[in-house]
């Protein structure tokens, strides 16, 4: 038996965009133990509903994150609207799921880039992203923002978007679904690729529920869990099912969310082509939160829940969010168990963490 030893893996890492920080109890090269802490960047953001109204805490919890930005907008909001007894129409339900399913396939393609980044494939990250900017050029063009949108709100939704638009939304996903799909095969058939990813990191279907994991780390476990069945959205009308894998390692978690960004683009398809007419929201004005309601959202790392309280005022008396991420780092500790230490970065990154949304 060799000497242990605690290696620190960041806080600040290259292969992190964000603060996490890892004690690795290491024997020779393999990771024995893997200690995580977290809290760098706790903003406090939920104590400030003492101090917004409920319709001004959308910016804020808007502002969570700069990647699920629009996802934790439309949770929020479906909680307050839960809690009030408020059902929004139903071209603001449609516009609500292809907006979420742009900023699910804007994630997922910047997720490919940073895996890319992680084992050196530069050009191959450079491309992920340049494709990414086209999903982002047309979030902007759909509701003014590039990173924050602003577009949901207690009752609907605040800006629409017309039938030229949807359609050239649907033309231009169409043009780099080709792009999309050279890119992702490099990650599915390279060897150098497969090599880092294959057999890694394996979460056995029964560690996955033990330990509480969602998103593509659960469904790459082989777990059929996706909130998007759960009623939020339009999910049922477009016929949505859950893309699952059964691999359990980062290679099948890297293969779900791949089959994903070629499912959103399917999803908003569909959406185009029911979107109905009608109005865009419900008025709320002078109304006050009296109840309590839980909404629960697939964001593009999993299930995410969304909890608020009314005081029978324009104040909330509470507001909780829980994220992905944050279900998400006992499977990572289980997975960082008997690895090289080499692995480590490849194996924090199938997890896809978001540190500011799990903080606030």
């Amino acid at each position: 038996m060799g000497k242990r030893t605690i290696i620190p893996f960041g806080p600040q890492h290259p292969v992190l965009p964000e603060p996490v920080h890892l004690d690795l109890v290491v024997e020779d090269e393999t990771v024995i133990e893997a200690i995580p802490s977290i809290g760098f960047i706790h903003r406090g953001l939920e104590k400030l509903v003492e101090k917004k109204e409920y319709t001004e805490m959308v910016y804020v919890i808007e502002r969570i994150c700069g990647i699920c930005s629009f996802g934790h907008g439309w949770g929020y909001c479906a909680a307050v609207e839960g809690a009030m007894g408020i059902e929004i129409p139903e071209r603001a339900s449609f516009l609500r799921t292809i907006w979420h399913e742009m900023s699910r396939l804007h994630s997922h393609l910047l997720w490919l880039g940073l895996l890319a980044d992680a084992f050196a494939f530069d050009s191959l990250f450079m491309h992920c992203w340049k494709l990414r900017e086209s999903v982002l050029d047309l979030l902007e063009k759909t509701t003014g923002g590039r990173v924050i949108f602003s577009v949901c709100v207690p009752g609907g939704v605040k800006k629409d978007i017309d039938d030229e638009t949807l359609k050239e939304i649907v033309d231009t996903l169409n043009s780099i679904k080709a792009e999309i799909k050279e890119l992702t095969d490099v990650f599915m058939e390279d060897v150098s690729v497969k090599n880092r990813l294959c057999g890694v990191g394996v979460i056995t279907k029964e560690q996955a529920i033990e330990l509480g994991a969602v998103g593509p780390v659960a469904r790459g476990s082989g777990i059929v869990q996706d909130m998007r069945l759960a009623g939020e959205g339009v999910y049922d009308r477009l016929g949505f099912e859950p893309v699952v894998e059964e691999g359990g390692d980062c290679y099948a978690r890297c293969i779900v969310r791949i089959r994903e960004v070629f499912q959103s683009i399917e999803l908003i398809e569909k959406a185009v082509e029911l979107i109905p007419e009608g109005d865009l929201r419900v008025p709320v004005k002078g109304k006050n939160v009296d109840g309590e309601f839980v909404a629960r959202l697939e964001q593009p790392r999993g299930e995410a829940y969304y909890y608020a309280k009314g005081a029978g005022t324009k104040f909330l008396e509470r507001m909780r969010v829980r994220t992905p991420t944050n279900m998400n780092i006992p499977a990572l500790v289980k997975m960082l168990q008997g690895c090289d230490i080499a692995d480590v970065p490849i194996l924090v990154l199938t997890i896809d963490p978001c540190i500011s949304c799990t903080e606030r």
